[in-house]
C-alpha cells in the first residue's frame, strides 16, 4: 500500500531533480529504468544516479513509491501545477521584487512570442479584468 505524505515545497528543485520530475509528470509513474529511457538523447545518467535523485525527491515529499518486484515504481505526489505556482511565486518575490508586472514586461520584451501566445495572454488578461 502506498504511503500517504503531505507535500512540501519550501525549496525549489535542483536542475537534475526538476529534469526527472518533468519525466515523471509526463509518465505519471515509472521505474528508474523508465525514467532513464525518457532522458533526452545524449543525456547520460547512471542508474545509481537516477535512483539516488529519485530517493532524494521521495525524502523531500515530492515523490512516493511502491515496491514492485525487485524495484520501485515512483510517482509524483506534488503536481506540476503546484510546483509551477510555487516556482513563479519564488521568481516574482525574489527576482522581480514582488512586482508581477515587471515579470510580465520582461517576458514580453525578451521572449519571441507567437501571435497565438499573445492572443492567449490577451484572453487571460481580459478574463482577469472582468
Amino acid at each position: 500500500m502506498a504511503r500517504k505524505r503531505e507535500t512540501k515545497t519550501q525549496r525549489l528543485l535542483t536542475e537534475a531533480e526538476l529534469e526527472l520530475m518533468a519525466i515523471l509528470w509526463k509518465l505519471g509513474e515509472g521505474s528508474v529504468n523508465d525514467v532513464i529511457s525518457e532522458l533526452p538523447e545524449g543525456r547520460k545518467l547512471a542508474y545509481t544516479s537516477v535512483s539516488t535523485i529519485l530517493r532524494i525527491l521521495e525524502q523531500k515529499n515530492v515523490l512516493d513509491s511502491r515496491k514492485e518486484g525487485r524495484g520501485h515504481i515512483y510517482y509524483p505526489i506534488l503536481s506540476k501545477e503546484t510546483y509551477e505556482a510555487t516556482s513563479l511565486h519564488h521568481l516574482v518575490t525574489n527576482v522581480f521584487e514582488g512586482t508581477p508586472s515587471t515579470l510580465v514586461r520582461r517576458l514580453l520584451e525578451t521572449e519571441d512570442l507567437s501571435q497565438d501566445d499573445l492572443k492567449s495572454i490577451r484572453v487571460l488578461l481580459n478574463k482577469k479584468l472582468k
